[in-house]
Parts: structure tokens; sequence; C-alpha cells
């Protein structure tokens, strides 16, 4: 039987920065509609879209309610099942805790849900790696596989990240050819995950050695986002019809203008040759059990960075923010995990 109270993370505002505004605070369990699940987390992921939106005055204003949790990445333990679920009490299940991606509220020991990107967790995978799957694979998939056939090669800005270590990963698993980058320190966990060919940022300049190899490139997807040269010099290392997707996106105005320019400027008056593609992933219930298969046979391998417990979650978003995470911050949110069996 459920608690009636839980331990949260809330935050009202995040002027001196999310991590630093964010109070662990004892308030009620949340009561589901009857087309929501009720869930008990037992880990959560953090994801860079779980502070970049919330830290933008007018988005924290005007679209998040406060008092508002973070955190979008979950695997836990289901307590009441949506109407009509086939999901059953007790068993365990991962993915989103909302299918909006602003304080979708996993950072709580209870969650309620929708029933869009939950699904029941395959056996003998440990939680805490089911747990890193749903924003960063989501991603990956969904900005990869509908735009490449087996045999494309693509180039994967950002191969070590929570995003980029699935990207490396989904790209080899449908039969692609992968180019990516990182710094020093993570060159041999990207080869390890199947890159084929690694740029080490702090040793080679980026731009300059995609062009060396012409135009190869049938798909480019850029997890960063720091480099607007990637995106205007695209053509002259990326194939006629290519699409660049750009991930790596904090809400500013100088975003917004460059999105702009990308998309409206034309090609003849200095404009993009190439289709500039913004991205979120929607949350899939089929596209999610895959990935639970595939980190269960091996073909996608979870990476850990850190394991923090709940009392920790301020520190968690400060190595999150360093932007120097290999893959998946992990937060351990059930207080004791002895006891769930």
């Amino acid at each position: 039987m459920a608690p009636t109270s839980m331990r949260a993370w809330q935050y009202h505002d995040t002027a001196r920065g999310l991590e630093n505004c964010m109070k662990l605070n004892t308030v009620p369990l949340p009561q589901p509609k009857p087309h929501e699940h009720l869930v008990q987390v037992l880990y959560a992921a953090l994801n860079p879209v779980d502070y970049k939106p919330a830290e933008v005055g007018f988005v924290s204003r005007f679209m998040i309610p406060k008092p508002a949790t973070p955190g979008i990445d979950f695997a836990g333990r289901m307590v009441r099942p949506a109407a009509g679920s086939s999901l059953k009490p007790g068993q365990l299940v991962f993915g989103s805790a909302s299918t909006s991606p602003f304080a979708a509220g996993a950072l709580r020991e209870y969650a309620t849900t929708e029933t869009a990107g939950v699904v029941a967790a395959p056996e003998g995978v440990d939680p805490k790696h089911l747990a890193t799957i749903a924003v960063g694979a989501e991603t990956a998939y969904q900005s990869i596989v509908p735009y490449v056939k087996a045999g494309d090669s693509i180039f994967i800005n950002g191969g070590s990240g929570g995003v980029g270590v699935f990207s490396i990963q989904i790209a080899k698993a449908v039969g692609c050819r992968v180019t990516t980058t990182c710094s020093t320190p993570n060159v041999e966990l990207c080869k390890s995950l199947g890159a084929d060919s690694v740029i080490d940022y702090r040793k080679q300049d980026v731009l300059e050695t995609l062009r060396k190899g012409g135009q190869q490139y049938t798909h480019v997807v850029d997890n960063v986002g720091a480099d607007w040269n990637l995106f205007w010099k695209a053509h002259e290392y990326s194939k006629p019809g290519a699409a660049y997707i750009y991930i790596g996106a904090t809400p500013t105005l100088s975003y917004a203008w460059n999105q702009v320019k990308a998309k409206v400027w034309p090609a003849f008056l200095g404009g993009s040759k190439r289709k500039f593609l913004t991205f979120f992933a929607q949350p899939k219930n089929d596209e999610l059990a895959k990935f639970g298969a595939w980190m269960k046979d091996g073909t996608v391998k979870p990476v850990v960075d850190s394991l923090w417990t709940m009392e920790k979650v301020p520190d968690a978003f400060r190595k999150l923010k360093t932007g120097r995470a290999r893959g998946k911050i992990v937060v351990q949110v059930a207080a004791d995990l002895k006891s769930m069996g």
C-alpha cells in the first residue's frame, strides 16, 4: 500500500539556476486521473531539457506551473495502472514521467504518468539502466532512423553524452557508418560503442576534418548545438539532400534568430544549402519496448556516468551542466530498494 506523503524536489523559480533553487519537500502523494498511472519511482535520469527551458525566463514564468518537479526519464514499480491498461500493480516499468518536456515530475518518490511513454520492463535488466532510456534513446532513434538506410554514412556531433551514446549504437544497429566527435578522454568510449571514426575536438578542427572527407554524409545530427558553422558549412561535407537535425538547443533569442535564418534565408544569398530541422522526441511505447529488448540482448549498452542519491540532486545537476558527463547521470529516488523485492 502506498503511503500518503512522499519526498519531491520542487522549485518556484530558477533565477539563481535550477540547482540553487530546488528544495526537497515532503508533499502529499499525487492522485492519478482514470487515464493515468500511479508509479513508484525507483530511479530517474537527468537530461539537459530538465533545466534548459526552466532557466529561460518567459518559459519558466508562463509555461511551467509551480511548484514544479523536474525529471522525465524513470524506472519504477507500478502502483495503480490507468483504466484499461494491461500493466499490473507491482510490475516494473520504465519510460517518461510525462509527454511534456517541462517539469515532467520524475524527481519525486511517486509520480502520475500518462499511458503513452510507459512500458513493462524486460526481465533481467537493471532498473537503473532502464531509467537511462526514454529521452536519450527516443531522441537518437527518431532523429536518425527515419532519415537513413543501411550503408549510409552519418555524422553525429557529440557522441559521448546522454543522447550521443545512444545515437552511435542505434545508427550502427540500423547499418550506418558512423563518424562522431568527443573530447580526448571519451574517444575509446565512442569507439567501444561502435563509432567507425572519432574526431577529437580537443586535438582536431572538427569542420576542417569533415571538409577533408568531402561530401560523404547522408545525414547529420547535432547533439551539441554549440557551433553554427557546422550547419552553415554542412554542404561542404554532406551530400545534397542531407538533413541537419539540431538537438542541442537552448530557447534563447540567439537560437531563435539563427533558426529563422536557417529556415527562411535563401541559399543564393548565403543561406543554408541543407535542410535544417529542430527536434524533440515523442514517447512511443513500441519504440521503448524495442529499446528495452535491445538492452536485454546487448544491441544497446547502457552508459551510466554516475549514480546520485536523492539528497544530492542539486549536485547531480551541477555535474550535468559541466557538459562533461559520459552517458547518463542517474538518481536513486527510492530511499530503500531492498525492501521492494
